[in-house]
């Protein structure tokens, strides 16, 4: 019975595995080209999806670098097999700048655009006209709701959460969320595809932030704040979680590299939404450099300098 048992289980997922086999991104920047460079390593077809033809040539110039850097670790003694990883690599992907003629063939669309829920609803609406019933749609949002983003399609049994990190081909985590919708084949095939790409998969409820960000934006702020009340100054404060508990980076510098626009986007989205959680109030300092346009490490100043 056991060996039954584990013989079932291997079937169901290369089932679901196989399920997923061309997948649409949809949004070329730093994510969806991430996001569509590992699919296409990893032997799918993928059809990138960008709103003109000069960012969809920026996108993919981006991804043939990046796959290019990979091809030189894996194959350092061999530059006819790095050459051929990149080609192969290059072959999967094709590009698209219209949305619904790019999801005909679609097993998954990942959507990877702008965080704004308005935007979010106005796509996932039509290619929920446009997709066959096969299609699951995951939104890599890192804030947003992925109920709410799903409540305009009327395929919520076959929608979910796909959240990878920055930057994608480097990075092993991949967070697979669910909602009450979801269907139990949906998020086999998720987990499974998840997997195939090379990611270690968790699983978690649609919550505000997931895992991560739910944890690390409000470590953030709340060392932001510390700084901006006086006890300790961001340099000692920064050593301190280094040194003290073992952090690759400070939180002040880590503010700094994921940028200042995107951490207090998420802040004030969470503080609409839950006003009464002291953990979500937006910090002043932080919004007076979003205000000036200093980001962080992409303008080259936040809290602190850097030469671009």
């Amino acid at each position: 019975m056991a060996s039954f048992k584990i013989i079932t289980r291997g079937l169901a997922t290369s089932a679901a595995r196989n399920a997923i086999k061309n997948v649409t991104v949809i949004g070329g920047g730093l994510m969806g080209s991430g996001i569509a460079q590992v699919a296409a390593q990893t032997g799918h077809n993928v059809t990138l999806v960008e709103v003109n033809a000069d960012i969809l040539k920026k996108a993919e110039g981006s991804i043939v670098n990046s796959v290019g850097r990979v091809a030189k670790k894996m194959y350092k003694d061999d530059a006819a097999a790095a050459k051929k990883f990149l080609e192969e690599t290059q072959s999967r992907i094709k590009g698209s700048t219209e949305p619904a003629k790019s999801v005909s063939d679609a097993d998954l669309v990942i959507e990877a655009i702008v965080e704004n829920m308005d935007i979010k609803h106005k796509l996932f609406k039509s290619l929920d006209e446009a997709a066959p019933a096969k299609t699951i749609f995951a939104s890599n949002t890192s804030s947003l709701s992925i109920g709410e983003i799903a409540s305009v399609t009327s395929r919520k049994d076959r929608f979910g959460g796909l959240h990878f990190f920055n930057p994608v081909a480097v990075m092993k985590l991949l967070e697979v969320v669910r909602i009450p919708e979801t269907s139990e084949d949906t998020y086999q095939a998720m987990m499974a595809w998840g997997k195939a790409i090379g990611k270690t998969c968790i699983t978690c409820k649609d919550t505000p932030g997931f895992v991560v960000n739910r944890l690390l934006v409000p470590y953030l702020a709340e060392a932001i704040r510390m700084m901006e009340r006086g006890d300790a100054s961001a340099r000692d404060i920064d050593i301190a979680m280094k040194l003290g508990a073992g952090y690759p980076m400070g939180p002040i510098e880590l503010s700094d590299y994921v940028g200042h626009d995107t951490s207090n986007s998420i802040v004030q989205g969470w503080h609409k939404k839950f006003p009464d959680n002291p953990l979500f109030k937006p910090c002043d300092s932080q919004q007076k450099l979003v205000a000036a346009g200093k980001l962080g490490v992409k303008t080259g100043e936040g809290y602190y300098k850097y030469n671009k």
